[in-house]
């Protein structure tokens, strides 16, 4: 069975594509760059256990991965 995608509200788009302007000054750049910096420490000290943990499993489901297809490309 094929899960069924998420269907967005009428009139929204299920992505938002963001990009970054080109013609920013040095200061607003900056200014986004430290917002981004304080978002980040914000949400690491509420969820940083959390965090720690997901890191974790996704780096070693990476890492086993790596390992089984390592195991593949010595098959003879």
């Amino acid at each position: 069975m094929i899960a069924e995608q998420p269907k967005s509200p009428p009139g929204l788009p299920l992505t938002i594509n963001f990009k970054i302007p080109a013609y920013w000054t040095p200061e607003q750049a900056l200014a986004v760059f430290e917002l981004l910096d304080d978002l980040r420490e914000q949400i690491g000290a509420h969820y940083s256990v959390q965090l720690f943990e997901l890191s974790s499993q996704q780096h070693l489901h990476a890492r086993t991965d790596r390992d089984d297809s390592k195991v593949d490309d010595q098959s003879f």
